[in-house]
Parts: structure tokens; C-alpha cells; sequence
């Protein structure tokens, strides 16, 4: 039943001028924002955690994938050696692999060139929210 005593290091709501009002209004606005800072924090935290898990996998999957290619070249040369000379087998296999990272290459490139390293959406709010703050009424 302790709760339900009124706490004494307030003013009573009454009693209070508009400035302690204000100055407790402000001190509990402080403590929510602190505490929802927080709150982002952990989370934050928490999602980075499995994030990094999950990069973690797609490391593995993407050296397994490595692996396999490998491999498959190998079987590749070593198939067309018994057709062909193993040095032309080999050329052959490396050309294709040539082929797919130059195809690669240019895709990537152009869709690089599409990225943006400015938030835009981002700096565009930012300049509402000071044009609002400058003219709050328009």
C-alpha cells in the first residue's frame, strides 16, 4: 500500500507554480527520452548480434559454394581432358570462368553507379523539420 501515498517530493499539483509544473513536466520528458534511448540501444544491440550471426552463415554458405565451384572445375577439366589435351581442358574451363567474372563485373559496376551514398529521403525530412521549425504555423 506504500504506492498509494502521495509523493512528497513533488508539490502538491494545487500548490505548485506554473514553473515547477513546467520543471517536472520537463525532468519527466527527460527521463522517457533517456529511457527510450535505452530501449533503441538494446535493440539495437540485440539485432546486430544476429545480424552478425547470420553474416556469419552466409560466409560459410558462400565458401562452400567456393568449394563446390572449385571442384567443378576440376571435374570440368578433368572431363574434357579424356575428349582433349589437359592444358587446352584447363583453358577452355578458366575462359568460361573468365566469361561469367567479366559479365559479373560489368553488372556490378553499373549497378554501383546507381548508388547513392547521400540518405536523400533522410536529408530531405531533416530540411522539413527546420523549415517547420523555423515557421511552425505555415
Amino acid at each position: 500500500m506504500s504506492s498509494l501515498r502521495p509523493d512528497h517530493s513533488r508539490p502538491q499539483e494545487q500548490d505548485a507554480s506554473v514553473g515547477e509544473l513546467l520543471s517536472l513536466v520537463t525532468t519527466d520528458v527527460q527521463t522517457l527520452f533517456r529511457q527510450e534511448v535505452e530501449l533503441a540501444k538494446t535493440e539495437v544491440r540485440q539485432e546486430a548480434t544476429k545480424a552478425g550471426k547470420a553474416a556469419g552463415m552466409y560466409g560459410g554458405a558462400g565458401f562452400a559454394g567456393y568449394m563446390v565451384l572449385l571442384f567443378v572445375s576440376l571435374a570440368a577439366v578433368f572431363g574434357l581432358a579424356n575428349v582433349m589435351d589437359g592444358g587446352w581442358a584447363a583453358l577452355i574451363v578458366a575462359a568460361v570462368w573468365a566469361v561469367v567474372a567479366a559479365v559479373l563485373y560489368a553488372r556490378g559496376r553499373a549497378r554501383m553507379r546507381t548508388v547513392s551514398p547521400k540518405p536523400e529521403q533522410t536529408v530531405e525530412t531533416m530540411k522539413e523539420n527546420t523549415r517547420w521549425a523555423h515557421h511552425p504555423t505555415s
